[in-house]
């Protein structure tokens, strides 16, 4: 019987190959039901990772990424690909140093240090995908396509959102379909304290798990962190965005509260499905802010 806790028979012949040796693995994966990633090390401590996508399209723009635009962020600054099989959705991914920000205690100057890279980085990432035909096609109805999602998540949400917080949310969305061209960008898509590395040796961050990047409105990078860490950091913030080297437009402004609305509906559907208490408490307070019209 496979063990669901090792990676395959014929997936680990795959990455021995890859390697040129036979690696020990580990299960690391987040605790989801779709999650599947095991770290792989080598003798004299070389490490690798082994992802499995969840579904194709994951897998697909992880590999673009990883192709095509993460190289911009430099040695550290993401996954390098060492090797991928659409047959298994695998991904063979070098290691990015350091540990996830979310699983360390810094002290807030180097806090604001590690956002400050954690923009540069995403300047970089921002600039480096080719936006043309298609592409950029895409891009420019990224908003649009977030607000088209806004009744759906209603639907789904259900009694959890009063009337007055479903109106909120459906102004909020229809603005979007409003706004004028905003800056494009290659995106990072699930930009936040989870995926991104710190290396306190190196004193280096890095963005891992670009399975959600795609080709959007730069402003949608910055949703995640707008629901959680910047919630109660606005220094982190700040932070960021000079790191990013500019600030956001009063037109991306209003984009983000636009898109956190949506974000916070979504946690309110996921967070229950998934029995996530962190996630429903992310949309719930969320949506809190943009009804007292705190949110910034």
């Amino acid at each position: 019987m496979t063990n669901p806790n090792t990676p395959s028979p014929a997936l680990l012949a795959w990455a021995s190959r890859a390697l040129g040796a036979r690696p020990s693995a580990k299960d690391v994966s987040h605790p989801r039901e779709n999650s599947r990633v095991w770290q792989l090390d080598l003798p004299r401590t070389v490490r690798f990772y082994l992802k499995i996508s969840p579904q194709a399209v994951m897998y697909e723009r992880e590999t673009l990424a990883l192709r095509s635009a993460a190289p911009a962020l430099g040695a550290g600054g993401a996954p390098q690909l060492r090797a991928s099989s659409a047959e298994h959705l695998a991904l063979l991914l070098t290691a990015v140093p350091g540990r996830p920000l979310k699983q360390l205690m810094l002290a807030p100057a180097e806090e604001a240090r590690v956002h400050r890279q954690a923009g540069a980085l995403l300047a970089r990432l921002h600039a480096a995908g080719d936006l043309s035909g298609p592409r950029r096609a895409k891009a420019e109805q990224a908003l649009h396509t977030a607000a088209d999602g806004a009744e759906g998540h209603l639907d789904k949400a259900g009694d959890r959102l009063t009337a007055p917080e479903q109106k909120l949310v459906r102004d909020l969305a229809g603005q979007l379909r409003t706004l004028p061209p905003l800056p494009l960008a290659f995106i990072h898509g699930d930009a936040w304290d989870r995926n991104l590395m710190w290396s306190h040796v190196q004193q280096q961050a890095g963005w891992i798990d670009f399975e959600r990047s795609r080709f959007a409105t730069a402003v949608q990078d910055f949703v995640l962190m707008a629901c959680s860490t910047w919630t109660d950091r606005p220094d982190l913030r700040a932070a960021c965005l000079q790191g990013y080297g500019r600030n956001l437009t009063p037109k991306e402004q209003l984009a983000l509260k636009g898109l956190a609305a949506l974000d916070a509906v979504s946690c309110l559907v996921w967070g229950p499905k998934l029995d996530d208490p962190d996630v429903t408490a992310r949309g719930r307070r969320t949506l809190d802010r943009l009804m007292a019209g705190v949110f910034a």
